[in-house]
């Protein structure tokens, strides 16, 4: 089996090189790029079928092989040592932060508020969270706060967090912040970031004070946000140990999910996907704007809000409907929220893989701007890190060779996270299906969705972009 199972894995990733060697076309990168200067037909082609063979591929392979992939590797015994100590100096960064946003420049790429929950948290944070391991255990800004205060009060949370709640009132948090991510007129807007930011933290403390941990872990909107990518890191824990193994063996590990945490791993993906579309010029197509005149976030903002709740629910519809097909065709006949909750965490990869590539050149670009606000994070004149008279620089937009580089890296994030989605679905299959006939005949509609959807990822990438 092992001998399987390193076969399959090597095949696999030859199937992914594919997309990433794929010759004859030139393309650029999302988010805020630059325009496509000649056709991606290729590397998208060569994505979908790398993802197309890998379906075919693991139809072939005998039982357990998919599932052997995700075997751990267990090393030191697992410690949460001076996670409160490191919390509360996330708490005082935030709060350094949130002054520097009343105080500092009101230029989003010189205010350091905008930089570090853009940047630095949003795409870097949240980036290491899924492809390395779970660091919120001690970078959340809350957890050692409240901790110093049940000790200097000597009291505990008074109130039992309602169970019937679940973690929908985290869903509703993060499609807030989405909300106010997609459509608010000026999100990096340092002072209005700043107010925002510092009423939410007043708010989860309050919430973790007056309900103990479960608020953090089941209400607040961030901290799910976080626990849900660690399913996905290279490391994790088992047994009290800390183990390692490829991206998503934290998920063949744990129990399926309640039906809430499964539909915001759904949300994340569709927040995702339309972030990147109404970006594009097809989305300003369908709301009647002229890309190259673009009048301004404020005159969308309803069309906006209404694309990313419609987003969501087409995702999660057809998904489900996939679903629903697949176990008629296996004739397991499992209920529908069974089969949702088991087989929704197989969509984490994807939903990292997106993430990453959509923002990739965000992050080189503004990832320069974040060196410049930490060696003057006062605007003082300040040199800490001798960078001195330190430039942004744009110049790998324009060089073919280097556009090609950051193509195929956003395609090759998009369909490696396709291919583990794959994976995780087909080990979650054949663990709960009888029979391996009838796990390949029942994934089939979602390897075929799975297959379509790194398609649209890819184009996505390469369409061109009117904000």
């Amino acid at each position: 089996m092992a001998q399987i199972s390193k076969s399959a894995l090597a095949a696999i990733a030859a199937l992914a090189v594919v997309a990433l060697t794929a010759q004859g076309a030139l393309a650029h990168a999302s988010e805020q790029g630059f325009v496509l200067l000649l056709p991606t037909d290729v590397y998208i082609a060569a994505g979908g079928a790398s993802v197309a063979l890998t379906v075919v591929l693991l139809a072939l392979l005998p039982p357990g092989a998919a599932e052997a992939l995700f075997r751990t590797v267990r090393m030191w015994p697992a410690s949460a040592a001076l996670r409160h100590v490191t919390s509360c100096l996330a708490a005082v960064v935030l709060a350094f932060l949130v002054w520097r946003g009343f105080t500092g420049s009101r230029d989003p790429s010189v205010n350091p508020m905008p930089l570090f929950v853009w940047t630095v948290w949003w795409i870097g944070m949240v980036s290491v969270q899924g492809l390395i391991g779970n660091h919120w255990r001690w970078t959340n800004p809350w957890t050692g706060p409240a901790a110093l205060l049940t000790k200097l009060t000597g009291s505990r949370a008074p109130w039992r967090y309602p169970r019937r709640l679940g973690h929908w009132p985290a869903l509703g948090i993060f499609l807030l912040f989405a909300g106010f991510l997609l459509a608010d007129p000026a999100p990096t807007d340092p002072a209005r970031l700043a107010a925002y930011a510092g009423a939410y933290w007043y708010v989860a403390l309050l919430g973790l004070v007056l309900f103990g941990p479960a608020w953090m872990v089941r209400a607040e909107g961030i901290t799910v946000l976080m626990r849900i990518y660690a399913r996905m890191g290279l490391l994790g824990r088992a047994r009290g140990r800390v183990a390692a193994g490829l991206p998503g063996w934290q998920v063949i590990s744990m129990k399926a999910p309640p039906l809430a945490l499964a539909v915001f791993t759904l949300v994340l993906l569709g927040t995702g996907s339309f972030d990147g579309l109404n970006e594009t010029f097809w989305w300003m197509g369908v709301l009647g704007v002229n890309p190259l005149e673009f009048p301004g976030r404020s005159a969308v903002i309803a069309q906006t809000l209404i694309g990313l709740v419609v987003c969501n629910l087409a995702l999660i519809a057809a998904f489900a409907a996939c679903l629903w097909l697949g176990e008629r065709i296996a004739g397991t006949r499992r209920p529908l929220k069974q089969a949702f909750c088991l087989f929704a965490p197989s969509i984490l990869p994807i939903a990292l893989g997106y993430h990453v590539a959509h923002y990739l050149t965000a992050i080189l670009v503004d990832g320069q701007y974040v060196a410049k606000a930490l060696n003057d994070p006062l605007g003082n004149g300040a040199n800490l890190l001798g960078l001195g008279d330190f430039y942004v620089t744009t110049g790998f937009f324009n060089t073919p060779g280097t556009v090609k580089v950051i193509w195929l890296s956003q395609a090759g994030a998009v369909v490696i996270g396709h291919v583990i989605a794959i994976l995780l679905a087909h080990a979650l299959a054949l663990r709960d299906t009888p029979g391996t006939r009838r796990a390949v005949l029942g994934q089939a509609p979602l390897a075929a969705f799975m297959v379509a959807y790194t398609v649209f990822g890819l184009w996505l990438l390469a369409s061109p972009r009117g904000l």
